[in-house]
């Protein structure tokens, strides 16, 4: 699954025009459409991939999710859109109010300045080379 993932989740993040990431999020979404069909048959109805507690795949896929929402605060898109994910949507809320992530995940805020920088690197003409 990650190899199919990555290249539409990389496409989106490296996007510096509106008309790549509104193709590169066309591109991601059929995946994203996987993975919540993952998350309703793994996790049985229950609040994590693998049951009621945080498992290896929470661990893997929840690694991304601050990474989703400052590429998407960015992009002005919802990958994780409640209303066409909500089993990931809800997981990703619940992951990320578990207090060992919450501890180990980055800083929303500083994540989105640093990913700023890197759009405008690669926007630049030195970046595009």
């Amino acid at each position: 699954y990650c190899i199919k993932f990555f290249p539409p989740w990389r496409a989106l993040m490296r996007a510096t025009t509106a008309e790549q990431r509104a193709e590169a999020f066309m591109n991601a979404v059929p995946q994203v459409e996987v993975l919540e069909r993952a998350f309703v048959e793994c996790s049985k109805g229950k609040a994590f991939f693998g049951g009621d507690a945080v498992g290896l795949v929470d661990v893997v896929v929840g690694g991304f999710v601050v990474w989703f929402k400052v590429v998407d605060e960015v992009a002005g898109s919802s990958l994780l859109d409640e209303a066409k994910f909500p089993g990931l949507a809800a997981w990703a809320e619940r992951f990320l109010a578990v207090d060992a992530v919450r501890e180990a995940m980055p800083d929303a805020g500083k994540l989105l300045e640093h990913y700023k920088g890197f759009l405008a690197k690669l926007a630049s003409p030195a970046g595009s080379t």
